[in-house]
């Protein structure tokens, strides 16, 4: 089953590890299906995005093959066929709906009042191999971007502001805001405040989020990041923990007044990227939604 009411609980699930979602898979997927699975994540995301999502399903099957390679079991659970789509509500009414992708390393949510997107987290997208090691395509990377923003804002940092945005010496082994309704920021590091950074900081930290916020299609990506610089960034951080070294495992944290992304490439030699972005009042559209219920029950004048 590929539909759910609006209201279930089921559409607060979300997990990144390997493993069954509800919803329709890829593989029961009629030709017609998938095409129209795959026009809706190209309508609802930026193109890099759905280039990124295509890529990190496609891994799987280089990931199954390094793993049989290596003699490890399971390998054959490294399925690009096992994504599975479902769709909360009914698509094209006035009523709020929503679809989401699932499976290893995808987890896509966007909710939808109307003509308007008003929800495109939880958004998570990993890699294992992050850096294809072998075969035809060795040396081919898989979300970029996430890893060399970052350290292009490392290598902006003054040697003060630097000790201020490490943290610690040694990364943790996965992203920690976990995989709840509600995003659990209570052990996420503040590192350095985007107001105390030097203009060259401040502009390298507002490119990271910006990458991050991109994954949504560009009127939505826009119309966010035009509501966060609004709130301003003064108080925004960033902290990196673990080596700097490429190759080496390492994290890294922003922490918005509204917004958290997390950062963790420590698996697998340090060859195997987790990186969330979440909405701390509006993920599954929560906050806009709340707002259009306000409207729609106040008493006229």
């Amino acid at each position: 089953m590929a539909s759910f009411q609006f209201e279930t609980p089921e559409r607060f699930v979300w997990a990144y590890t390997p493993g069954p979602r509800k919803g329709l898979a890829i593989g029961d997927m009629r030709p017609s299906q998938r095409a129209a699975a795959q026009a809706i994540v190209a309508s609802s995301t930026s193109s890099r995005a759905a280039r990124e999502v295509e890529r990190i399903i496609a891994l799987e099957t280089v990931l199954g093959q390094l793993e049989e390679a290596d003699g490890r079991s399971g390998w054959t659970r490294r399925d690009p066929e096992l994504y599975w789509f479902a769709v909360f509500g009914a698509p094209g009414s006035t009523a709020p709906w929503s679809w989401r992708l699932g499976g290893h390393h995808v987890a896509i949510h966007v909710t939808v009042l109307g003509d308007r997107v008003i929800g495109t987290t939880p958004s998570f997208l990993g890699a294992n191999p992050a850096v294809i090691p072998l075969g035809p395509r060795a040396g081919e990377r898989m979300l970029p971007g996430e890893e060399a923003l970052a350290r292009d804002l490392m290598a902006d940092l003054t040697p003060p502001e630097r000790i201020a945005a490490v943290v610690d010496a040694v990364a943790p082994a996965d992203i920690l805001t976990g995989i709840g309704r509600l995003a659990d920021v209570r052990s996420v590091p503040r590192g350095i405040r985007h107001g105390d950074l030097g203009a060259p900081g401040r502009v390298a930290l507002e490119r990271l989020i910006r990458h991050y916020v991109d994954r949504a299609r560009p009127d939505v990506a826009a119309a966010t990041w035009e509501r966060i610089a609004a709130e301003g960034l003064g108080d925004a951080t960033f902290a990196w923990a673990g080596s700097d070294v490429q190759g080496h495992g390492h994290y890294y944290a922003v922490r918005g007044t509204r917004f958290v992304i997390e950062y963790d490439n420590t698996q697998n030699g340090a060859n195997h990227i987790h990186a969330v972005w979440r909405d701390l009042d509006n993920d599954w559209g929560a906050d806009l939604l709340a707002e259009h219920l306000a409207d729609a029950h106040r008493a006229p004048r």
